[in-house]
């Protein structure tokens, strides 16, 4: 009799634990500040990230800049693909495609006229590649991600020769 019921325990509870490679984590959104290039340029950069799974995300960045003649305008908008490689669950290294649009001014001097130096909005967008590491805390709540990234501008004719970069040393939070 007492060898039924250890069987049948057993069988009970072995409904309840289950074997996973991954922890469960419910913690599929995340939101980043990229503190190191607003140490650096005193711009402010906002991105999310959504985990579609353990080994891949999708996410958008936004960045705002008080200098419009800076490297890569006053404004941006875009989106990335992350795929994580490493053996924790979403943290590691990682590759990421991304898409970019971007505003700013550039300085252009007329040496026609006595106008002088003069300002020329634009707004480009861009496609890239980039790559970084990401680390997690035990507890799967906050992150650190250290990134860079190098795209190429697709338009207009002005800017398809030029290149942009994205770098950035990131702190975030994942709900």
């Amino acid at each position: 009799m007492k060898k039924i019921i250890a069987i049948a325990i057993f069988i009970l509870s072995s409904n309840y634990i289950v074997a996973q490679a991954y922890s469960n984590s419910d913690n599929i959104h995340e939101i980043k500040f990229n503190i190191g290039q607003f140490l650096i340029t005193s711009s402010a950069e906002i991105s999310y990230e959504y985990y579609i799974n353990e080994d891949t995300s999708i996410g958008a960045t936004m960045y705002f800049d008080g200098d419009s003649d800076d490297y890569n305008g006053n404004f941006g908008l875009g989106a990335n693909v992350r795929a994580y490689f490493g053996y924790n669950p979403k943290s590691g290294v990682f590759a990421e495609a991304f898409g970019l649009y971007y505003t700013g001014e550039d300085e252009i001097e007329d040496t026609a006229s006595v106008l002088g130096v003069r300002n020329k909005d634009y707004s480009t967008a861009a496609l890239g590649l980039g790559g970084g590491y990401k680390w997690a805390t035990r507890s799967d709540k906050f992150t650190v991600e250290l990134s860079g990234g190098l795209g190429r501008n697709i338009n207009p004719e002005d800017f398809q020769n030029t290149f942009m970069f994205r770098a950035g040393l990131s702190i975030g939070f994942r709900f």
